[in-house]
């Protein structure tokens, strides 16, 4: 691969490494959080429904940066935006201010995926498209992973405001972007034909509807079985800090392996078949996943379900960008995708409070919106379009 693409693949793939980390270091202190602020968990999962909801804005108002001025100003924008904010939220001296942090924290976290990708898609081959999509949604279970490893080894000593600190280091992410990540090659051929500054946003109306319903049953499910996992094993199952640390652990390496093979085996197989297929395989790991009493069985039933999420997932990334009109590639799957989010940020406070109804019992809340978010990924994606083959204007491919 050659350096340029490297270096544009490389920091897209950090950006949303990182911004992945700095997210999922809420889900690991979240019930440190609540104690602190004196928050019971459906109150203090409103931390999480705050940062999901906000992220649409972030996406619009980065992606029309980048739409307008260029990816890379947008991905340095988005990136210390959201380390400065997760240093902010260390600092929070209450609740209030602490929710705030969080609210501003989305839109910042909100741009980078999708000015990301158009970077990356812009600048490679066709051919390479599957692979480099699977690459760069690693980077959300590698975020994860590396927000474990911290949880797991420094947490004792940084507690869950040091937690917060770390998490602004990603800010040193813009050095690279600004030293040696060139511009995309389609959006600056394409501003020298025609000012970038009059472009409306106006895609498809059909398609924006289909992309939003496809992007909001993905982040139920992904966001179903993620965000209260960690809580599910230390707070119901009473695990200890080493067992969970662990079937975290693994759990993540199998969802960065799973997006990096689906995303291949779409290249030749079809985006909608990869996905639909995928998705369809979570359905007979949920017992183990949600209703194991072992360790052993509780990790391996991880490992199966966040596999096939995360793996479906791994396909997304090109998906959204070759069905994106080239004019708002910056826009369009970040909006989208986070606009999906927003429709699905309710997602913590609906399984917190189910359980809350059953006794503070989360395993049918983890199922039951596991296996539905499964059928409906596999139904929307079947149903819908594809453009695997689509070209991207003048990209120097």
């Amino acid at each position: 691969m050659p350096r340029h693409r490297a270096l544009i693949v490389l920091a897209a793939y950090l950006g949303w490494t990182l911004d992945a980390f700095d997210f999922f270091i809420m889900v690991f202190v979240f019930n440190d959080v609540a104690r602190h602020f004196h928050a019971g968990l459906t109150l203090n999962s409103l931390t999480l429904t705050l940062t999901l909801a906000m992220r649409p804005l972030g996406a619009f108002l980065l992606g029309r940066l980048a739409d307008r001025h260029g990816r890379r100003p947008a991905l340095m924008a988005s990136i210390l935006g959201y380390s400065l904010l997760e240093f902010t939220s260390g600092l929070a001296p209450t609740l209030g201010l602490f929710l705030v942090s969080r609210a501003l924290f989305g839109i910042a976290m909100g741009g980078e995926w999708g000015v990301g990708a158009a970077l990356t898609f812009e600048s490679v081959p066709p051919s390479w498209r599957g692979r480099i999509s699977g690459l760069l949604q690693a980077g959300y279970p590698s975020g994860y992973l590396l927000a474990t490893v911290l949880f797991a080894f420094a947490y004792p000593y940084l507690g869950w405001r040091g937690m917060f600190f770390v998490g602004a280091a990603p800010a040193l992410l813009v050095l690279l972007v600004r030293g040696f990540v060139p511009e995309s090659p389609a959006f600056t051929a394409s501003a020298q034909n025609f000012p970038r500054q009059s472009v409306p946003f106006r895609p498809p109306l059909r398609l924006t509807l289909f992309a939003i319903a496809l992007m909001t049953a993905f982040n139920f499910l992904s966001h179903g079985t993620q965000d209260l996992y960690p809580s599910f094993l230390l707070g119901q199952l009473h695990l200890g800090h080493p067992t969970a640390a662990s079937i975290a652990v693994a759990y993540n390496v199998a969802a960065i392996v799973g997006g990096l093979i689906c995303g291949i085996v779409s290249q030749t197989w079809g985006r909608r078949r990869t996905i639909a297929t995928v998705v369809l395989l979570i359905l007979p790991a949920i017992p183990l996943w949600a209703f194991a009493t072992t360790p052993l069985c509780l990790g391996l039933g991880a490992v199966l379900v966040q596999f096939c999420v995360q793996g479906a997932w791994g396909v997304v990334p090109a998906h959204l960008n070759e069905l994106a009109p080239a004019s708002v590639r910056g826009t369009f799957p970040g909006f989208v995708y986070q606009f999906g989010n927003f429709l699905a940020a309710g997602n913590a406070t609906i399984q917190s409070a189910t359980a809350a109804a059953l006794g503070h019992d989360l395993r049918l809340p983890l199922a039951g919106m596991a296996a539905l978010m499964a059928l409906s990924v596999a139904a929307l994606v079947w149903l819908g379009p594809e453009a695997r083959h689509a070209e991207f204007g003048t990209a120097e491919i």
